[in-house]
């Protein structure tokens, strides 16, 4: 963009003047387009590099996951009202998975397997995503979270009076009141991500800590109100077990085996104990060290001298495979390299394409299969259920977000967050009534009669629809007013590397930006503002045509 001039504004108190700066290309990451900028690798693996680049990028995608599990369950819609349906609900019911161990043993259903076991996976990333969040995210300061937090509790108390006006009479569908208090946040930031760089980082914070927040009500909720009467033994076998993460925790063992060890015991004692199994994920996602084992100090100066050795031993002429003393000192510099990263966050990165691209489209595809053949379609969206849940996350969610955002900033208590308007925060609000996923998981416990269920998910899909839809219009009708003003929003967040993955999804987007624009100037006040800054920051670009 060379026929431009970029003007720069750091949102951070101490942020730069407007300037205007010549082309010069920044030093960038591995990208798709370019997945060795620096020329490490030897040519002949340079198309294999741009394919796995290419997959990363396909598959660390909050916007293209959301369309997996879209597909996944549009799938099950098809079938459940076509003849293949009886085959396909046989195939994920009837058949069993089964583990014997001498006199011990249990079976399973496919399905039943999906949203027990793999789903507790899902519950893992939805831990150690909040464990990052306390850790070094929005959660961190009570003062910044306070919006979003409230904003959570106001989206999980209004829907439930609205449901319970329909359905308080009836106990049997009373049990449903958890079912439209859950933001579905793959789909929510999924959606918002199409908005990419036109939208303020502050948004995207706002939602996805709104939905990380939400995430820690439901999982209160389902297991304390939707567990099974629980078994004190294997309660107390869980007890242990738990000690025994937290003694590896605190004893500083920093390999993953043992935890995965250990989770499986817990994720076992849990579920024979009558408490909902996916809690398991959860507890074994806090006990995960999310430290590093390496004196980053002492690291610094031991791999510097380690380049230096390694340069010394190495011989441009000799075959590699003779350079024995070369050979173990990259090795050994290898290994240690990989202790660097902690291990909450090596598990995270390893299991967020599997959880999001498999587990999540599998659970959609066995959960959202809603037959409507020979139902009476007027009868069904009519009755209390669907009602209930429809308006409790179409109405209630963005209505209790706002109202509680509102009278936290009118209270002093928390303000917006930086370029963001009420327009921004109404659009975020009605895209927090995109249940889907956790709002389907506690259906599945909520009721005891499967056409409860059916009314349920059907409420759950066309209130997921609307919301996703008229969320993203107002927000892009936001978007399109920065667009013609030519403003660009870029997050000052640190190394996509660092950070969990809706954060990670933004930094990327933000180097994209910046080698676009080319601007040397510009890398250097993102840098100096991601230094100083605390908490959500953001630099405004504004592009003008000359």
């Amino acid at each position: 963009m060379a026929n431009d001039d970029h003007t720069m504004q750091g949102t951070h108190p101490d942020a730069g003047p407007i300037c205007t700066v010549p082309d010069i290309s920044p030093t960038t990451d591995p990208s798709p387009l370019d997945p060795d900028p620096h020329g490490i690798y030897i040519d002949e693996v340079q198309g294999h590099n741009r394919r796995i680049r290419k997959l990363i990028s396909f598959t660390h995608s909050s916007t293209r996951a959301a369309g997996v599990m879209l597909l996944a369950a549009i799938v099950a819609l098809i079938v459940a009202n076509t003849g293949a349906y009886e085959g396909f609900y046989d195939f994920w019911h009837h058949n069993e998975i089964g583990l014997t161990a001498g006199s011990f043993g249990g079976h399973m259903s496919f399905a039943h397997a999906i949203n027990d076991i793999l789903m507790a996976v899902f519950f893992l990333l939805v831990g150690l995503e909040i464990k990052y969040e306390m850790t070094v995210g929005e959660l961190t300061n009570i003062r910044q979270a306070a919006l979003p937090i409230i904003g959570a509790i106001g989206g999980v108390c209004v829907p439930i009076v609205i449901y319970l006006a329909f359905n308080s009479a009836d106990p049997a569908t009373a049990r449903g009141w958890g079912v439209p208090t859950a933001t579905d946040i793959a789909f929510a930031l999924g959606i918002l991500a199409l908005l990419g760089s036109r939208v303020p980082n502050g948004v995207r914070v706002f939602l996805s800590t709104l939905a990380v927040a939400d995430d820690i009500i439901a999982i209160l909720v389902i297991a304390i109100f939707y567990g099974a009467s629980p078994d004190l033994m294997w309660l107390g076998a869980a007890a242990v077990v738990l000690a025994a993460l937290i003694a590896c925790n605190r004893f500083h063992i920093y390999s993953l085996v043992p935890y995965m060890l250990l989770g499986c015991l817990l994720w076992l004692s849990v579920y024979m104990s009558g408490v909902h199994a996916t809690i398991a994920g959860v507890l074994l996602a806090f006990t995960i060290p999310s430290g590093s084992r390496v004196n980053m100090e002492n690291f610094l100066r031991w791999s510097d001298e380690r380049v230096q050795l390694a340069d010394t031993y190495h011989d441009e002429e000799a075959p590699l495979i003779s350079q024995k003393k070369y050979l173990s000192t990259v090795s050994s510099l290898s290994n240690v390299s990989k202790q660097v990263v902690p291990p909450a966050v090596r598990l995270e990165h390893s299991i967020y394409p599997w959880v999001y691209f498999a587990i999540l489209p599998l659970f959609a595809l066995t959960n959202a299969d809603v037959s409507l053949t020979g139902a009476d379609i007027a009868q069904m969206l009519t009755s209390d259920v669907v009602l209930g849940v429809f308006f409790g996350l179409v109405v209630g969610k963005p209505v209790g977000i706002m109202l509680f955002s509102w009278l936290c900033v009118k209270l002093k208590v928390a303000k917006l967050p930086e370029n963001v308007n009420w327009h921004h925060m109404l659009g975020a609000s009605i895209l927090g009534g995109v249940g889907f996923t956790m709002a389907i998981f506690v259906a599945n416990l909520a009721y005891a009669e499967p056409v409860l269920v059916t009314e349920a998910k059907l409420a759950i899909l066309l209130a997921s629809l609307v919301a996703g839809i008229i969320g993203f219009t107002l927000l892009l009708l936001q978007a399109k007013t920065a667009e013609r003003k030519g403003v660009t929003y870029i997050p000052a967040k640190g190394d996509a590397e660092t950070l969990c993955h809706h954060e990670a999804e933004a930094a990327r987007e933000a180097e994209a930006l910046l080698t676009e624009l080319a601007d040397a100037d510009l890398v250097e006040e993102l840098e100096r503002v991601r230094a100083d800054a605390e908490g959500v920051s953001e630099m405004v670009v504004t592009t003008k045509d000359r």
